[in-house]
């Protein structure tokens, strides 16, 4: 990129004047780390392929295994095929730059055989699982993971990936709590059952979490031991290839939730000191350990890490035929204290001494790496911080996301039902706060994420409704309480939906209100699933109140997609804080909402650009169990008065109503 190009940055936010330069040294020291990868010649998608070297591999003659380990003494594989003895005859030998190498004969490895290696270090020996391994599993008795030896059939993929679409609309899953049962899911009942979910409801783009695979279930899937492994808990690889290739059948995006933020502090099953050294991936001493998640803290300037996440990255893409990224715990690799307790108010934070420069030239060489392997696939970054050029294309100056995480906006929401009374809230304040954003930048905005349904926390309708969730949801029996919560689950979802940059975000289940919080089997649990579940009957069942949040869900999507709204800017036309009416319109659609608890207006004079309207959605209609105070079929014709154009609306308590242009 030529120089006179980075001002982009610097002119779309004119606040970064004074760290033009720091931004400037930043780009030219990511474009000269790809050019020590590529001499200029080739791209980053040419040289990742640390995969395809390390680990084990099938030739014409038999068998290949090589690993990194520069401070292992001697190297051995042992498995099944050893009687799980250590032998000399299994004996990897060094072949320099701290590699070493093993060739076996055909016969010696089977589909399916189990292994590990034999690390011996001066000092030291223990076993330990192969950096690059593509299939982990777990004995059921002792609980000890495994490498095992995975030479199937190969899947034939049937249908293309769609890519990126034109605004992700973003259902994030985890496979294994996926299930009605109070079990583990599983990859094959996911695509039977719960995909077809997805596609009715209109989502455009499935975020898969927990996927690679990590020894405690209960982390969620953010403690990676093995970064290359799709977990065995839900399947094999064939049956997750299965999900996304009938996931892409359907015009559905998958991107993987990945981790490269840290990794597991297991030295049996992950990196952590792999060789006996405890810096081969990883920062040396205490740096390298992370404070607050007891994990391993990757050094993204060394050549080793940067390499194996790249092509992990490449691995995905390409083998698992995975659209995209998200990116977890961009905040904590951007920062040497990984942006614990810091409220990030100054620009100054965003280019002094805390910033892991390295870290930021990875993010930025991991988005070329992306785009180079597949033109289509697109990223996502989940940052609190707001560093700048965070979702700014690399060759502009930025770091190279397509959209970045709006955080601000679930606390936003979880602050304000803590401590406002609905009375006190602020529409111009709403307004605000869904649509504050850098200019240059697309953003991905969600009401709740799989975080705010945590045990520990509460989701939006468990803070409006409590325990009568368990009690009052019945439509059958009308509650005050109940049907507040319901209400404003519907206005707050939409209102955060319609006002979105770049996409939207919605955790599985979480669309029909699910009553539980997420716990996964635990000691202090007993070892329960009953909250690591989803609860489709609830949504199935029409006597109930998350039978009507889950149409309404399903409705504003496809009202999106239908208008294609987030093509257009959203304007204000209208706020009264006193009456508790808001308005804007973005395309052909009118939003109009009444958030006051319960006033309603009569013959209330909404500004209006358009001679006649009519409703294409209402959140009081009783098919999303409202009150049906709206008649739906009436037409709005517009009236000029106090020399304006606008529309007189009756307008109940705790509605939204969208108007399309006619």
């Amino acid at each position: 990129m030529a120089v006179k190009e980075l001002p982009e940055l610097v002119k779309v936010d004119p606040y970064l004047k004074p760290y033009a330069a720091v931004l400037q040294k930043r780009h030219e020291r990511a474009v000269l780390r790809e050019l020590e990868f590529t001499d200029g010649k080739r791209s980053l998608a040419d040289v990742a392929n640390a995969h395809l070297y390390y680990g084990l591999h099938k030739t014409p003659n038999g068998w290949v295994f090589r690993e990194k380990a520069p401070n292992a003494k001697e190297l051995y594989i042992y498995g099944d095929f050893s009687r799980w003895e250590i032998k000399p005859e299994f004996a990897l030998h060094p072949i320099g730059n701290g590699d070493w190498e093993i060739e076996l004969p055909d016969f010696a490895l089977k589909h399916e055989m189990l292994y590990k290696l034999w690390m011996v270090w001066h000092g030291g020996a223990d076993e330990r699982l192969p950096a690059y391994v593509t299939r982990v599993v777990q004995d059921e008795t002792t609980k000890v993971f495994c490498a095992q030896v995975w030479e199937p059939e190969p899947y034939v993929w049937k249908n293309a990936g769609p890519g990126k679409p034109d605004h992700p609309l973003v259902y994030e899953a985890h496979i294994g709590m996926s299930s009605q049962e109070a079990k583990i899911s599983t990859y094959w009942e996911f695509k039977e059952t719960v995909l077809p979910r997805i596609k009715k409801l209109g989502y455009n783009t499935i975020q898969m979490m927990a996927i690679q695979e990590h020894p405690y279930y209960g982390s969620f899937g953010y403690q990676v031991s093995n970064f290359f492994a799709p977990s065995s808990r839900f399947g094999t690889p064939e049956e997750l290839k299965e999900l996304i290739d009938a996931a892409h059948e359907m015009g559905i995006s998958v991107i993987l939730d990945v981790v490269h933020s840290h990794s597991v502090s297991n030295v049996k099953e992950g990196l952590s000191q792999f060789d006996g050294s405890d810096h081969l991936y990883f920062h040396h001493g205490e740096k390298g350990q992370h404070p607050v998640w007891d994990s391993r803290c990757f050094d993204y300037g060394k050549t080793e890490t940067i390499l194996y996440l790249l092509s992990n990255l490449k691995y995905w893409l390409q083998e698992f035929h995975f659209d995209g990224f998200r990116f977890d715990g961009v905040t904590s690799m951007c920062y040497w204290n990984h942006g614990l307790g810091v409220d990030f108010v100054d620009y100054a934070q965003y280019f002094d001494e805390n910033v892991d420069e390295d870290a930021v030239t990875y993010l930025t060489l991991a988005n070329n790496l992306v785009r180079a392997v597949n033109p289509k696939a697109f990223t996502i970054a989940e940052d609190v911080s707001g560093m700048p050029g965070m979702a700014f294309p690399t060759k502009k100056g930025g770091i190279g996301f397509d959209y970045r995480m709006s955080m601000g906006i679930a606390d936003y929401w979880v602050k304000t039902l803590k401590t406002q009374s609905d009375e006190q809230w602020g529409m111009g304040d709403i307004y605000f706060r869904m649509t504050d954003k850098r200019n240059e930048e697309q953003t991905i905005s969600y009401v709740e994420c799989h975080d705010q349904a945590m045990v520990g926390d509460k989701t939006l309708i468990f803070r409006m409704v409590d325990s009568k969730m368990y009690t009052n949801m019945s439509v059958l029996t009308p509650d005050l309480d109940v049907a507040r919560g319901v209400a404003l689950h519907k206005m707050i979802r939409l209102v955060t939906l319609t006002l979105a940059s770049g996409g939207y975000l919605n955790f599985m289940g979480n669309e029909f209100g699910h009553p539980e919080w997420i716990d996964f089997p635990r000691e202090g649990n007993g070892w329960s699933y009953q909250h690591a579940r989803r609860q489709w009957n609830l949504a199935d069942d029409n006597l109930l109140q998350y039978a009507g949040l889950n149409r309404f869900d399903e409705a504003m999507i496809h009202l999106v997609e239908k208008e294609h709204l987030l093509d257009f800017l959203p304007e204000k036309v209208w706020e009264d804080n006193e009456a508790k009416i808001l308005a804007y319109r973005r395309g052909e659609c009118l939003f109009v909402y009444n958030f006051h608890p319960f006033q309603s207006v009569e013959n209330y004079e909404i500004p209006c650009d358009k001679s006649k309207y009519g409703i294409v959605l209402n959140s009081d209609s009783p098919d999303f169990n409202g009150f049906g105070n709206v008649d739906e079929t009436m037409e709005y014709h517009a009236l000029e008065t106090s020399g304006r154009r606008c529309l007189k609306i009756y307008m109940p308590s705790r509605t939204v109503l969208v108007l399309r242009a006619l």
